[in-house]
């Protein structure tokens, strides 16, 4: 039987025994319905699972003991970095948690002329919190010991100024060049995924200058929370560990 997986921000080590969040320790005990003896992972972001026992499960605490530490290696050697449009809800968690599962490294929320979400200071700490939460959820899931970074989101002039010279990519649903057949050296490549009424033209323009990519997923257009996964996939296969 499958052990649940349960995220931590707390430092861990064998031999340990640790308190867990509120929220965790609620999930483990009246979710899951487990109690004093049963067995969880922990993880913390540090790229090991831990082995754990609960030991007391009493009014709002849930100690466990940490019994081993198991470094993992499932992290794909292909760095993807995902620049993410913002989307409206649940399109955009379902394009965080797809590609969490798919192996990204790393996820830059972006904001374009036709993104619809408007982000004040309050309610962009709030997205990024819930955001950020749903990569870990994602993390539980597929087993992954390493959670990607959700940056804060950036406008599309900011990325283009400060991204890296690593290979760079936009979708583009009219470009000639497949995705499929790209080739990029080295361990890092960043996709570019535009919002649901597509990049504007202007954009399209800037990418180009800065030496973006234009690339294909063939022939039909995709929802914008359905390209990110996609394109990932594409990538993995080709350059990645699929």
């Amino acid at each position: 039987m499958r052990q649940s997986r349960i995220h931590t921000r707390q430092p861990l080590s064998p031999a340990e025994i640790v308190e867990l969040e509120t929220q965790a320790g609620h999930y483990l005990t009246r979710v899951l319905r487990l109690s004093r003896g049963d067995n969880v992972i922990l993880f913390n972001g540090d790229g090991k699972d831990y082995p754990a026992e609960i030991t007391e499960t009493r009014s709002q605490r849930v100690l466990v003991k940490i019994l081993d530490a198991r470094a993992l290696e499932n992290e794909s050697p292909l760095q993807i970095t995902l620049v993410q449009a913002v989307c409206r809800g649940e399109r955009m968690d379902y394009a965080l948690q797809k590609a969490t599962e798919l192996g990204v490294f790393c996820i830059q929320p972006l904001i374009t002329r036709r993104v619809e979400v408007r982000l004040d200071a309050a309610r962009q700490t709030k997205r990024m919190t819930h955001w950020q939460n749903v990569v870990i959820s994602a993390c539980e899931q597929s087993g992954r010991a390493r959670v990607p970074e959700v940056r804060t989101p950036l406008s599309l002039p900011e990325w283009v100024a400060g991204a890296d010279q690593s290979p760079r990519l936009i979708l583009d649903p009219l470009s000639e060049n497949r995705l499929s057949g790209v080739f990029a050296d080295g361990i890092s490549v960043s996709i570019l995924i535009g919002p649901e009424g597509g990049f504007a033209d202007d954009e399209m323009e800037l990418a180009r200058q800065h030496g973006i990519t234009a690339v294909s997923l063939g022939p039909r257009v995709l929802r914008t929370e359905t390209a990110g996964p996609a394109a990932i996939a594409v990538l993995q296969s080709k350059l990645g560990d699929f």
